[in-house]
Protein backbone atom coordinates (compact mmCIF):
# COMPACT_ATOMS: atom_id res chain seq x y z
CA UNK A 1 0.00 0.00 0.00
CA UNK A 2 1.44 3.34 -0.83
CA UNK A 3 1.24 6.26 1.19
CA UNK A 4 -1.22 8.90 -0.54
CA UNK A 5 -0.05 13.40 0.90
CA UNK A 6 -2.31 15.80 -0.54
CA UNK A 7 -0.62 19.57 -0.27
CA UNK A 8 -2.99 21.76 1.25
CA UNK A 9 -4.45 25.14 -0.18
CA UNK A 10 -6.24 27.91 1.17
CA UNK A 11 -9.49 25.79 1.19
CA UNK A 12 -8.26 22.12 1.57
CA UNK A 13 -6.40 20.50 4.43
CA UNK A 14 -2.84 18.78 4.24
CA UNK A 15 -3.66 14.91 4.08
CA UNK A 16 -1.35 12.20 4.89
CA UNK A 17 -2.30 8.86 4.71
CA UNK A 18 0.76 6.12 5.65
CA UNK A 19 0.09 2.60 5.56
CA UNK A 20 2.69 2.49 8.96
CA UNK A 21 -0.36 3.85 10.52
CA UNK A 22 -0.16 7.49 10.29
CA UNK A 23 -3.31 9.43 9.77
CA UNK A 24 -2.63 13.69 9.61
CA UNK A 25 -5.69 15.86 8.68
CA UNK A 26 -4.13 19.74 8.66
CA UNK A 27 -5.28 22.81 8.07
CA UNK A 28 -8.90 24.32 6.66
CA UNK A 29 -11.35 22.70 5.17
CA UNK A 30 -14.04 24.71 3.26
CA UNK A 31 -14.61 22.69 -0.18
CA UNK A 32 -16.99 23.29 -2.66
CA UNK A 33 -16.93 19.64 -3.83
CA UNK A 34 -16.28 17.67 -0.26
CA UNK A 35 -16.87 14.41 -2.68
CA UNK A 36 -14.75 14.93 -5.12
CA UNK A 37 -11.94 16.09 -2.89
CA UNK A 38 -12.35 12.99 -0.05
CA UNK A 39 -13.35 10.22 -2.36
CA UNK A 40 -9.34 9.09 -2.90
CA UNK A 41 -8.74 9.51 1.01
CA UNK A 42 -12.22 7.23 1.82
CA UNK A 43 -10.84 4.78 -0.97
CA UNK A 44 -7.57 5.13 1.10
CA UNK A 45 -8.76 4.27 4.39
CA UNK A 46 -10.96 1.42 3.32
CA UNK A 47 -8.07 -0.52 1.94
CA UNK A 48 -6.15 0.16 4.61
CA UNK A 49 -8.15 -1.03 7.22
CA UNK A 50 -8.40 -4.37 5.90
CA UNK A 51 -4.71 -4.88 6.85
CA UNK A 52 -3.78 -2.25 9.08
CA UNK A 53 -0.70 -0.90 11.30
CA UNK A 54 -1.06 -2.58 14.79
CA UNK A 55 -1.74 1.21 16.06
CA UNK A 56 -3.67 3.46 13.89
CA UNK A 57 -2.71 7.15 14.97
CA UNK A 58 -5.27 9.75 13.45
CA UNK A 59 -4.16 13.45 14.14
CA UNK A 60 -6.29 16.11 13.29
CA UNK A 61 -5.51 19.58 13.35
CA UNK A 62 -8.18 21.56 11.79
CA UNK A 63 -8.46 25.87 12.46
CA UNK A 64 -11.79 25.73 10.48
CA UNK A 65 -13.97 22.93 8.64
CA UNK A 66 -17.80 23.09 6.93
CA UNK A 67 -20.68 21.48 8.04
CA UNK A 68 -19.81 18.84 4.87
CA UNK A 69 -16.44 18.04 6.18
CA UNK A 70 -17.56 17.38 9.40
CA UNK A 71 -20.04 14.57 8.06
CA UNK A 72 -17.35 13.52 6.09
CA UNK A 73 -14.40 13.40 9.05
CA UNK A 74 -16.92 11.48 11.16
CA UNK A 75 -17.66 8.93 8.31
CA UNK A 76 -14.01 8.46 8.10
CA UNK A 77 -12.98 8.41 11.75
CA UNK A 78 -15.98 6.10 12.16
CA UNK A 79 -14.29 3.79 9.37
CA UNK A 80 -11.10 3.93 11.48
CA UNK A 81 -12.24 2.43 14.40
CA UNK A 82 -12.94 -0.88 12.30
CA UNK A 83 -9.10 -2.25 12.88
CA UNK A 84 -10.85 -3.68 15.94
CA UNK A 85 -12.54 -6.01 14.42
CA UNK A 86 -8.85 -6.72 13.03
CA UNK A 87 -7.68 -6.97 16.93
CA UNK A 88 -5.55 -3.29 16.33
CA UNK A 89 -6.07 -0.73 17.95
CA UNK A 90 -6.36 3.03 16.46
CA UNK A 91 -5.91 6.69 18.84
CA UNK A 92 -7.76 10.01 17.72
CA UNK A 93 -5.64 13.14 18.53
CA UNK A 94 -7.17 16.26 18.45
CA UNK A 95 -5.29 19.72 18.23
CA UNK A 96 -6.86 22.74 18.82
CA UNK A 97 -5.38 26.23 19.61
CA UNK A 98 -5.49 27.63 22.91
CA UNK A 99 -8.70 29.97 23.42
CA UNK A 100 -10.76 28.15 20.39
CA UNK A 101 -13.60 27.12 22.05
CA UNK A 102 -15.52 26.25 18.65
CA UNK A 103 -13.23 23.75 17.40
CA UNK A 104 -12.43 21.92 20.84
CA UNK A 105 -15.96 22.07 20.91
CA UNK A 106 -16.31 20.12 17.76
CA UNK A 107 -13.55 17.38 18.59
CA UNK A 108 -15.69 16.65 21.86
CA UNK A 109 -19.28 16.54 19.42
CA UNK A 110 -17.41 13.58 17.32
CA UNK A 111 -16.33 11.70 20.16
CA UNK A 112 -19.01 11.72 21.87
CA UNK A 113 -21.41 10.56 18.31
CA UNK A 114 -18.52 8.25 17.53
CA UNK A 115 -18.35 7.31 21.62
CA UNK A 116 -14.87 6.58 21.13
CA UNK A 117 -12.03 8.39 23.49
CA UNK A 118 -10.12 11.58 21.99
CA UNK A 119 -7.32 13.08 22.97
CA UNK A 120 -7.34 16.98 22.94
CA UNK A 121 -4.40 18.74 22.81
CA UNK A 122 -4.24 22.57 23.04
CA UNK A 123 -1.65 24.49 21.11
CA UNK A 124 -0.14 27.52 22.29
Amino acid sequence: MEELRISPTKNTPEIILNPEGIIRIKGRSIHENVADFFEPIEDWISTYITVPAEITSVDLNLEYFNSASAKVFIHILQKITYVTLKHKKFIFNWYYEEGDDDILERGEYFASVLDVRFNFIKLK
